[in-house]
């Protein structure tokens, strides 16, 4: 769909990471969306399975080899799989102190949320903690939502409103999204929108008019306990507005976290496929096999059990879990 535009999905759910990370090529600029990059510490009462910990240390890489040849960083929201804290953290965030986020930030234009308008008490102590850590790497720290930035004669980098992370009630706070543009191509990215569940964050999509697009889908491994299921048949009919006007949707994030996510999303594929376009993961996207390894965490341990070990640090404290280094 897009061929003066590359896109290339870094760290994924369908790579076995929860994140959208992403870098956009343009002849005139290269842009790294959300470099972030996070385990769920615990799901099914389990901590990552070391191959899950060898995964999300590859990826790190992966990032931060990219990092070196971006220009640009986006911090679309300040959860940490989005962007990169600065201290240590071995259990969710793969992150050594000061280094990790030094990596990805330093001497680049970072264009992020703004960490004061339209932002939820976690996120703006988040924001605040990056500015005085991993953001002083920077090159310059520029609030993004609702502008418009220009790199070289053709290049556009356009941030939405603050829109919902999720429901418009959300108490999760907002996110903005980013459509870059060169000679006529666009690309958007949609990260947590989570379907989208908002009607209005549909309409701004559509308005934006991508032939590509990297979307996060409804969070159905959260349905009845922390997201009603009126709430994802919402954000379940937005997607299929999405993919009925969007030739090709790489869908992604939470709606990959639960193991019946294929059968949940049918009619997704069933619209595409009237209309033809495509839908596809972003491993599919760069044409490697799906690598889902939280829903099958329990699986993991009972196929390939740990080394001893790995179990002792197992039967650490959450705190000490973070600040140890897992034998993998």
């Amino acid at each position: 769909m897009l061929k003066k535009i590359k896109v290339t999905p870094l760290a994924a759910e369908s790579f076995g990471v929860r994140s959208m990370c992403t870098l956009v090529e343009t002849p005139d600029v290269k842009v790294l969306l959300d470099a972030g990059v996070s385990l769920c510490p615990y799901r099914f009462g389990l901590p990552p399975h070391p191959i899950e910990f060898k995964i999300i240390d590859k990826l790190r890489r992966r990032i931060a080899e990219a990092a070196d040849t971006a220009e640009v960083v986006t911090i679309s929201h300040y959860h940490f799989d989005h962007h990169t804290p600065s201290y240590e953290d071995w259990l969710v965030n793969w992150t050594e102190a000061n280094e990790t986020a030094r990596q990805i930030y330093h001497g680049k234009k970072v264009l992020m949320k703004n960490p004061k308008e339209k932002i939820n008490a976690s996120q703006r102590q988040r924001a605040w903690l990056f500015q005085k850590t991993g953001g002083k790497y920077a090159t310059t720290l520029e609030p993004a939502d609702g502008k418009t930035f220009t790199f070289g004669k053709s290049t556009a980098v356009r941030f939405s409103e603050a829109v919902s992370h999720g429901a418009d009630d959300s108490m999760l706070g907002w996110v903005v999204m980013a459509l870059i543009e060169y000679e006529g191509e666009r690309f958007m990215f949609a990260p947590d929108v989570q379907g989208p569940m908002s009607t209005h964050t549909l309409e701004l999509i559509k308005s934006a008019n991508p032939q590509v697009i990297m979307i996060g889908g409804p969070p159905f491994y959260l349905g009845g306990f922390k997201v009603g299921e009126a709430q994802l048949q919402l954000g379940l009919k937005n997607l299929v507005s999405v993919v009925e006007a969007v030739p090709l949707t790489i869908l992604e994030h939470h709606a990959l976290r639960d193991e019946q996510w294929r059968q949940r999303i049918k009619q997704v594929y069933a619209v595409a496929l009237d209309v033809g376009h495509g839908v596809m993961t972003a491993a599919e996207f760069t044409g490697e096999k799906n690598k889902f390894l939280e829903y099958k965490r329990k699986q993991l341990y009972l196929d390939t059990p740990p080394p001893k070990e790995f179990e002792k640090w197992m039967r650490q404290g959450l705190t000490k879990k973070s600040s140890i280094k897992p034998p993998i």
